[in-house]
């Protein structure tokens, strides 16, 4: 990855530098990884919007083996980014009804819905069009694998909670409309095929 001097702004990455896969029981170890860095959100595993019992009381390690579970079970969960042979991003795309309830307006009789949830870039990877990346990648990975709506829950920039959902601005740049609310912060936006 190219190195950046100090006080200048980050790169671009080069996106035909960067590839993409789906996280499966043959590439789990790529998330693992990732999430096992310093700084990522081990203390989640990305298990915040699926279903967990006693979810509060529930250790990192507890949420780390509920998501090795469903990536052994076939369940999709996600994808990660890779470049220049390290693991380099992660986000949560997958059919809506592996999550809990998204929105109160969520209608569990739609079907053919997969949701974005939630994206993790390392922090000195940020600001250099890694999650935008991310999402195209995750819109292309999601209509590939069947889904008819994807349906993503992100917050305005200047919010102060709920940001690895994802920037409202990056979703509208690629046709997303807005449908409601989810709480205060939480925009619930779609993508139709």
């Amino acid at each position: 990855m190219p190195k950046r001097s100090s006080g200048s702004p980050p790169e671009k990455f080069d996106r035909t530098e960067i590839r993409f896969a789906e996280v499966t029981r043959s590439t789990r170890a790529d998330f693992e990884n990732l999430f096992e860095q310093h700084g990522a959100p081990k203390y989640c595993w990305c298990m915040a919007w699926r279903h967990l019992e006693n979810r509060e009381h529930v250790s990192n390690d507890e949420r780390k083996r509920a998501m090795m579970a469903l990536i052994a079970a076939g369940t999709p969960v996600g994808i990660v980014a890779h470049a220049e042979g390290k693991t380099i991003g992660w986000c949560s795309v997958a059919p809506r009804e592996t999550y809990r309830k998204l929105s109160p307006q969520q209608d569990d009789s739609e079907t053919g819905i997969w949701s974005i949830v939630c994206f993790y870039v390392p922090r000195a990877l940020r600001s250099r069009g890694l999650a935008t990346a991310l999402l195209d990648a995750a819109i292309d990975h999601a209509f590939a694998k069947g889904a008819r709506t994807i349906e993503a829950y992100p917050v305005d920039q200047a919010s102060p909670s709920y940001r690895f959902m994802g920037f409202r601005d990056m979703f509208v740049a690629r046709g997303f409309h807005e449908i409601g609310m989810a709480g205060s912060r939480r925009h619930v936006m779609r993508l139709e095929r």
